[in-house]
């Protein structure tokens, strides 16, 4: 047996740099935390080689005094806590005071910098080997400037691992998208063997700041993005969400961070998941660049050596909070907010029944009474779909008198006529031709999905508005509209439960007997009762009715692993959801159904006032837009 020793403070170092060290960006990361803490707003950083050869960051912070600069690069040397009160609210990026002492291990480093009030600048040197530090004057503004060279060059091992050049710089480039992202008021310039990548200014606007956003993420997310600002019980959460639309094949482009902090927590993941289930195509990942602000003392972010990972110290708040938050948001969106804000105009006064245009069931999509000429109101039946749960009734007003543009199907022309009055016909119409004029009106009351003019194949729905041609898949988007109205007659009414004649015994461990027991209220108001007979078993005396047919016993253990892991679950809301949208589909209105003029524009109109009308209950697009400029260039107008 080898006799107990201490570790040289060398090897004691590249320990640890094992743990903070892990490539060229590792490096980056903590230098430039380090130099946001010291408060600079503009920051550089040169590389070469990916890193692996040279890497040099300069700010203009505060700096480090000439006698504490040997301190700097020694293991747990910190200015930022001095005592355990201070490391349970901690409100900087670094804190462990390891960062310096490990690179210094496992490179050459060469750490200058200079304080307001000292003569002059003063440089420190250190390098893998004995760990000693030469310090000698040297001219510097107010700042710091970290040159790393020769990573690795000590440690052949940990070398042999790293990766391509242009591998290892994405990595370090990804680390400047994110810090970029968490800094809206610093300047960030990076160059790769002395050419310039990124050159981002300090955002103060908020237009400045989607600028940084589009420059980081691309102009598609910033148009297809949603803006986020809620603050509630002590949470801020701002940032955008991209819309169910835009959607990536990988979770490639999910930024979140706790009090500026860059993290990747599975509660959080969770809880952004849940808000997109309802409407995100299956296999897709949504994207996002979300903050959350809260007080640090309910954080703890001194979990993981990388401080990646935190623990909220009320995970349950947190989840719900932004679970609520997302999900509202994205239930709120409608057409008009995917549109250019020159399509975008105010609504007149809310109209009720028939006249708003309260689209219904396939088995009653007809006109409730004639409507004689001049009268043009758009009318279809609002009873429910799908069975006996009613929807909610809901209006929209918008301007009656208006004719659609044209009606190239011929056995549309009787109906049309029979509700408005006689087109005018300019000029000579070729055979099979039908053509009608516009009246004149403002713009001002054009609806954000316009009014239909035609159906293709029996399938799709043609509408014209301000911006162009709007093209509708009118099953999705009457899909959308019954399973919404289901969910909140749903949510009205409450779970009805249904006693099981032979209650259900389930072979349970003490763990998920304790967690049902301690959670007992919460699942009782999910429509389950649950009873323990044991110390490992568990009997389930009632169920949600609408949900008799489905698995019990795995429905239960997911609930009760739910509450265990998240403090809330959504498993019984999920699989109503499921059943709910089965219905809707069922019950909505089938392809090569032919629609008429008002059930089309009542159909559209509904869709304007429905939540998550984007997209069906599959999570697939129900309409998209074509501008003008677009059906232009599929033409060449104007070249």
């Amino acid at each position: 047996m080898r006799r107990i020793h201490l570790l040289s403070p060398r090897l004691a170092n590249q320990i640890a740099a094992g743990e903070v060290v892990e490539r060229p960006a590792s490096v980056v990361k903590e230098l430039l935390e380090n130099s946001l803490d010291a408060g600079a707003d503009r920051l550089e950083v040169d590389v070469e080689a990916g890193g692996v050869k040279q890497i040099k960051i300069r700010d203009n912070g505060h700096g480090i005094p000439q006698d504490d600069l040997a301190l700097s690069l020694s293991r747990h040397a910190t200015s930022k806590i001095s005592a355990l009160e201070d490391l349970e609210a901690v409100g900087t990026l670094g804190f462990r005071g390891e960062a310096l002492a490990s690179i210094s291990s496992v490179a050459r480093l060469t750490l200058t910098s200079n304080v307001e009030g000292q003569e002059s600048g003063w440089q420190v040197f250190a390098e893998g080997r004995d760990m000693e530090t030469v310090q000698k004057p040297a001219p510097h503004p107010i700042g710091t400037t970290v040159e790393v060279r020769d990573l690795f060059f000590n440690t052949p091992a940990r070398r042999k691992f790293l990766r391509t050049e242009k591998t290892e710089f994405s990595h370090l480039e990804e680390v400047i998208r994110r810090l970029a992202l968490s800094r809206y008021d610093v300047g960030f310039t990076l160059r790769h063997n002395q050419r310039v990548i990124h050159q981002l200014r300090p955002a103060k606007t908020q237009a400045e700041k989607e600028r940084r956003v589009a420059s980081i993420f691309g102009a598609k997310f910033i148009e297809n993005a949603v803006a986020v600002d809620v603050e509630a019980s002590g949470l801020r959460l701002w940032g955008w969400v991209g819309l169910p639309t835009f959607s990536r094949a990988q979770a490639d482009l999910q930024y979140f961070y706790v009090n500026g902090r860059t993290v990747k927590d599975k509660l959080v993941a969770h809880a952004v998941r849940q808000a997109y289930r309802d409407v995100l195509y299956g296999g897709r990942h949504p994207v996002f660049v979300l903050f959350l602000e809260l007080d640090p003392a309910q954080v703890d972010v001194n979990v993981h050596p990388t401080k990646h990972e935190v623990r909220f110290r009320d995970g349950r708040m947190v989840h719900n909070f932004l679970y609520s938050t997302l999900n509202r948001v994205l239930a709120e969106v409608r057409p008009e907010d995917q549109l250019p804000q020159s399509v975008v105009q105010s609504r007149p006064a809310t109209i009720s029944g028939i006249d708003a245009g309260e689209f219904g069931g396939q088995e009653r999509m007809q006109l409730q009474q004639p409507v004689s000429a001049p009268s043009s109101s758009f009318a279809a039946s609002s009873l429910s779909a799908g069975g006996s749960v009613s929807p909610v009734q809901q209006s929209y007003s918008y301007s009656v008198d208006r004719k659609p543009d044209a009606m190239p199907v011929r056995e549309q022309l009787n109906a049309y006529r029979n509700l408005h009055e006689p087109a005018e016909q300019s000029g000579e119409t070729g055979i099979g031709q039908v053509t009608a004029s516009l009246p004149v009106s403002d713009d001002e009351d054009i609806p954000p999905l316009g009014f239909a003019i035609a159906q293709l194949k029996g399938i799709y729905i043609l509408s014209e508005n301000q911006h162009g041609l709007v093209l509708v898949d009118m099953h999705a988007a009457h899909e959308r509209i019954t399973y919404e109205r289901m969910k909140t007659s749903w949510h009205e009414q409450g779970i009805k439960t249904q006693p099981l004649l032979v209650p259900d015994s389930l072979a349970v461990s003490s763990r998920e007997a304790d967690a049902a027991e301690e959670h007992d209220e919460q699942i009782r108001r999910l429509g389950f009762v649950l009873e323990r007979m044991g110390p490992e078993t568990m009997v389930v005396r009632q169920i949600p009715a609408l949900l008799r047919g489905a698995d019990v016993e795995k429905l239960v253990r997911d609930v009760i692993a739910d509450f265990t892991t998240h403090g809330a679950s959504d498993r019984i809301e999920a699989h109503i959801n499921e059943l709910l949208a089965t219905m809707a589909c069922h019950g909505s209105v089938r392809a090569n159904r032919r629609l008429t003029v008002p059930e089309m524009n009542a159909l559209l109109r509904d869709m304007e006032h429905t939540e998550r009308s984007g997209q069906c209950n599959h999570g697939r697009p129900t309409w998209t837009q074509l501008s003008l400029e677009e059906l232009d260039k599929l033409f060449l107008r104007g070249r």
